[in-house]
């Protein structure tokens, strides 16, 4: 099958179990960062080194939804948690990221950042 959807042609809904809504992978190293793959994302905004707004392409339902994420720099052993943007609340279509660089324990550009969001879309 290349399409599933709900038998009101809508799309299906996942019962018992929660796949991710959105998700990206991004080239944070470019000067503009760019995704290279990505799922239900659309626009970032470059809000400073390592600090992102990602659009989501479809809104979650609400602002309770969660993210998963962490960068590296590639041949370095840097490794980055990503995590929500200070006191930035989630808002239902976007998310705001920082990537804190683990050996300095500052935001910055890292060559790989990749986050997930799960939730309930609207």
């Amino acid at each position: 099958a290349d399409t599933i959807q709900s038998t009101s042609g809508g799309a299906a809904t996942l019962t018992k179990q929660q796949a991710a809504k959105a998700w990206t992978n991004i080239n944070g190293s470019s000067g503009t960062p760019s995704h290279r793959d990505s799922f239900n994302h659309g626009s970032i905004t470059d809000n400073a080194a390592g600090d992102y707004t990602v659009s989501f392409t479809s809104s979650f339902g609400n602002a309770n939804y969660t993210h998963v994420g962490m960068g590296g720099n590639g041949s370095t052993a840097m490794r980055t948690p990503c995590q929500q943007a200070g006191d930035h609340t989630p808002a239902t279509g976007s998310c705001r990221y920082q990537q804190i660089k683990e050996n300095a324990g500052t935001i910055g550009d890292v060559h790989f950042f990749g986050a997930a969001n799960f939730g309930d879309l609207a």
